[in-house]
């Protein structure tokens, strides 16, 4: 495809020593390294990033996918930014992204021109940090996204079967930032602005860094969590379970306070608060950035980006998730509170798509994390600021959550209305124990009629209660009760859709009796399952904790864990080849 400007904006972000030359630069203040392509569009980290930067005023430029294997030509071609290298893997930790639950690579790469595989080195962050720490000893280097994030500190490593410690222990970076980066990042440039100035880098929330013994005794004790160092968690499963309970309430807090520290050799991995979530104002600022919305026009004639096709046409209504699922990574990196665009924003992105030469009038989501959590928040946010749950949903719905979905279709309604909009579908997650019982109906059929391009997919991700109770999911009784709402709601409208649920093999708790009565269950409603996906422990979460200590580190209880490759695939296995009987 020809990626063609669809609107009047900025030109993207430098990626090459020609380009920097037609802009007129003699110096660039900031080099972002990415293992995706680069493609400047708001639901790609990276071009977050450089386009903050610039809006305060910074040069950025951005090396993508950059060659590790060669005399490393990439990473010198631009020579050293003014301020710091920023560093980050892309949209996804790249073992995930190279790797299948059976530790199988994978033939293809979402984030590449073509879908071609290759193009990012295991372990990313560490990697391209270690390269330009001996390239350029002397320029600070800054590692941030998801992969930087969510290996902060010590974590399990399912790839190599063994914890880790923290990503800045491995790779030598200088500062992490985790989270989403939004106010972070600008004022690591403040602070870099003249010269490294390491006190005031380490008073900046959203941070983590290396300190020694005399840092860490000059802390407050009343405001300083001690985790069980690395090595003590190498020692012991129930001191690393230990540390996940206290990093997890820490995070889920509305109001954090505390800084983490936890000790690997002679040193320590100190991390600050985060800032609290983002303001409406502050993430319509992020997603008014002056995108292209386009891939970079270097990758024309390469091959089309699957990651982006599959989105170019979407609009992300907000960040955070509260569903705290045990599998999850999205509230330990984005965070348990909803922050929501302003409905002026998500129209002026809906027009910008609108006006995109490739665009027939199909949105093709909008949604977010969970696609139904737009606008949610506390009744009463003095009450949350007390409260350290990791779920609003688990056990049970939260009575202090405003969960009502008029807003959601209100918004709806507004986008559909649009002369240039023929259907907008919703292609993001539904919780169905979200919904509330005074818009239950209107919702639904809203969704159903207005936004579901032939199918709707949920994620029940089981049937059995002992193994949903470890993912902190719902009763499967709810999911069984929005099928009947969806055949209702279809036959009486004339519609042939279907619903399309997705279910986990192999989950911590889960037995091969279990996914068995899995496939009884849903083959008693009538279900033709497509969606079953081996579970893949993730760092910094609860279900990598378990599978990899054998124990729920809130209870203390045992867990069975699937944890060889053969037994995974049994129950993978299993529940197929009872499918494939019946079909």
């Amino acid at each position: 495809m020809d990626y063609t400007h669809p609107i009047k904006t900025n030109s993207p972000l430098p990626t090459s020593v020609k380009e920097v030359r037609v802009l007129g630069w003699d110096y660039i203040d900031v080099i972002l390294i990415n293992g995706d392509a680069y493609i400047d569009h708001p639901a790609f980290g990276a071009a977050v990033i450089g386009r903050l930067l610039e809006a305060e005023g910074y040069r950025v430029a951005i090396v993508p996918q950059p060659n590790w294997r060669d005399d490393l030509r990439d990473f010198k071609k631009l020579g050293a930014p003014r301020l710091f290298f920023g560093v980050t893997s892309g949209s996804m930790d790249s073992m995930v992204n190279h790797y299948t639950a059976n530790l199988r690579l994978r033939s293809d790469d979402a984030y590449t021109p073509g879908g071609k595989a290759g193009f990012r080195p295991d372990y990313a962050v560490t990697v391209y940090t270690k390269i330009l720490k001996e390239l350029f000893p002397h320029t600070p280097v800054v590692v941030g996204g998801i992969e930087a994030s969510l290996r902060r500190l010590t974590h399990y490593d399912y790839w190599s079967n063994r914890l880790k410690p923290s990503v800045l222990v491995e790779s030598g970076a200088d500062l992490l930032i985790y989270g989403m980066g939004d106010r972070t990042i600008v004022e690591v440039a403040k602070a870099l602005h003249n010269g490294y100035n390491t006190k005031l880098l380490r008073k900046l929330r959203g941070v983590a860094f290396m300190a020694d013994g005399d840092y860490i005794g000059r802390l407050s004790p009343e405001q300083t969590i001690r985790l069980n160092s690395y090595e003590e968690c190498c020692k012991s499963g129930k001191a690393f379970g230990d540390n996940f309970v206290k990093i997890e309430v820490e995070s889920n807090r509305m109001e954090q306070l505390s800084t983490l520290v936890e000790g690997v050799g002679e040193q320590f991995v100190v991390v600050n608060p985060p800032h609290e979530r983002l303001t409406t104002e502050e993430i319509d600022r992020s997603f008014d950035l002056p995108y292209t919305r386009l891939p970079h026009p270097r990758y024309r004639g390469k091959g089309d980006i699957p990651a982006y096709e599959m989105i170019k046409h979407s609009v992300n209504m907000h960040r955070g998730c509260f569903g705290g699922c045990s599998f999850c990574t999205i509230s330990a990196h984005q965070g348990k509170f909803i922050s929501s665009r302003s409905e002026g924003s998500i129209l002026r992105e809906v027009e910008a798509i609108s006006q995109m030469a490739d665009f027939k009038g199909y949105l093709s989501d909008i949604g977010g994390p969970s696609a139904n959590m737009y606008m949610m928040h506390g009744r009463n946010e003095e009450l949350c600021k007390k409260c350290i749950k990791p779920s609003c949903l688990f056990p049970r719905p939260c009575p202090n959550l405003d969960n009502s979905h008029e807003r959601l279709i209100a918004l709806y309604r507004k986008i559909d209305s649009l002369p240039t909009i023929k259907k907008a579908f919703v292609g993001s997650g539904v919780r169905y124990d979200l919904i509330d019982e005074e818009h239950r109906n209107d919702y639904l059929r809203q969704l159903i009629t207005r936004h579901v391009s032939g199918r709707l997919k949920v994620a029940p991700e089981h049937t059995e209660d002992r193994v949903l109770r470890e993912m902190r999911k719902p009763p499967f009784a709810l999911f069984e009760r929005l099928n009947a709402d969806f055949k209702r709601i279809c036959k009486r409208e004339g519609l042939k859709y279907q619903l399309i649920p997705y279910f986990i093999s192999s989950h911590p708790a889960c037995r091969t009796e279990d996914m068995r009565r899995l496939q009884e269950k849903t083959r008693a409603l009538n279900f033709r399952l497509e969606q079953v996906q081996d579970f893949t422990p993730t760092p910094m979460t609860l279900s990598s904790v378990m599978f990899y200590t054998g124990h729920n580190p809130y209870t203390g209880e045992k867990v069975y864990v699937a944890r060889t490759q053969e037994e995974k695939r049994a129950q993978k296995n299993y529940f197929f080849a009872e499918s494939k009987k019946r079909y």
